[in-house]
């Protein structure tokens, strides 16, 4: 294992296209959503032991979820779960990672990885991280893992690669956020075109330096504060400076904007498990392509549906096609899936009429 590499897990979000299983005290990567025992965020650290020592493994989370990440990890020092005072998206939280890390080792070479994706084929998978850090140890780039389309899916973003490539790394033309169906359609018929997983290799140099040229106000409000990380006045600093950073994905920050950015084609069995939907793809199903979680749930004329539920509770569901049916204690969804993704813009009115309560 080299002794550069590092891995940077991000794991504050909530997952509210996860409601309600995924809830603010309680969200999607400490549940053990897959039903086997051992929750997301378990599996991606337990995944990238394969790649570095669990002394270079950071979770970046926010700091209500600290003692959840203990309690999930507890291999990990309370030093390495960096603690976020505020939801401020991804490009924040990827600065403050690349600052520590340069800190720490100013040869840092390093994954940004989500804490709650699928990952089939672990050992292609930690195949493909390697190369990207090789590449990324010896040239000046920015690595984003590419998917393979299985299909046109507008959930989505789309890179696009140029068909000539270094050892399988390809150059990225530009990156299209969720297109339209009849685009994506597109996109996949061509062969240019590649999911964007939101996994990213890059070293604290690099990525620090793009911050600098494309997001100055980031990279001013770190570079003040640098000298305090990874010294006892760092949590103090980042609880008063952090909440100041603007609102923005590293992918509108940096990666839309930057011209060393490469990409690699992957096929690895991901998925980002981003919604009710997908965990549906992942679950094995009955001979009416029904996935459900217990063998205390009975359906009759039902197909195509995921049925969630308590494992002591008698669920019986009869005349159902393509829905979500996830009981909770406190709150009972039942959702077309072809309407999923309204389930994030349903929590808002919730928030609105019955307050925090259920969410």
């Amino acid at each position: 294992m080299n002794n550069n590499t590092y891995v940077a897990i991000m794991a504050g979000g909530i997952g509210s296209r996860f409601w309600p299983g995924s809830r603010v005290h309680r969200p999607k990567q400490f549940l053990d959503i897959l039903g086997i025992g051992k929750s997301l965020i378990r599996l991606t650290f337990e995944r990238f032991l394969k790649l570095c020592p669990k002394e270079n493994i950071y979770i970046v989370t926010n700091e209500m979820y600290r003692e959840q990440v203990k309690e999930h990890l507890p291999e990990l020092e309370y030093e390495q779960i960096l603690c976020e005072p505020s939801r401020n998206n991804t490009a924040p939280c990827v600065a403050y990672t690349a600052f520590k890390l340069h800190g720490i080792n100013p040869k840092a070479n390093f994954v940004v990885a989500p804490s709650d994706h699928i990952i089939l084929k672990e050992d292609t998978f930690i195949e493909t991280i390697s190369k990207g850090l090789n590449f990324t140890a010896q040239n000046d780039a920015l690595v984003t893992l590419g998917i393979r389309p299985s299909r046109p899916d507008t959930g989505y973003g789309y890179i696009n690669f140029e068909t000539t490539d270094e050892d399988g790394i390809h150059k990225v033309i530009r990156f299209t956020e969720k297109p339209v169906l009849d685009k994506a359609k597109e996109f996949v018929a061509s062969g240019e075109y590649l999911w964007n997983a939101g996994i990213f290799v890059w070293k604290a140099e690099h990525i620090i330096n793009a911050f600098k040229q494309y997001a100055p106000e980031i990279y001013r409000i770190f570079s003040d504060i640098k000298s305090d990380l990874n010294t006892e006045k760092e949590q103090t600093v980042i609880d008063e400076t952090y909440p100041g950073t603007p609102k923005i994905s590293i992918d509108y920050a940096i990666m839309e904007k930057a011209q060393n950015v490469h990409t690699i084609p992957s096929d690895f069995g991901w998925s980002d498990l981003g919604t009710w939907n997908s965990l549906h793809a992942e679950f094995n199903k009955d001979e009416n392509n029904n996935a459900t979680n217990s063998d205390n749930i009975m359906t009759y004329d039902t197909t195509n549906c995921l049925i969630r539920a308590d494992k002591e509770k008698l669920v019986v569901v009869k005349d159902m096609d393509n829905y979500i049916i996830v009981d909770e204690e406190d709150v009972l969804l039942i959702y077309p899936k072809t309407k999923e993704q309204e389930i994030k813009a349903i929590t808002g009115q919730i928030k609105e009429a019955k307050g925090d309560k259920y969410l």
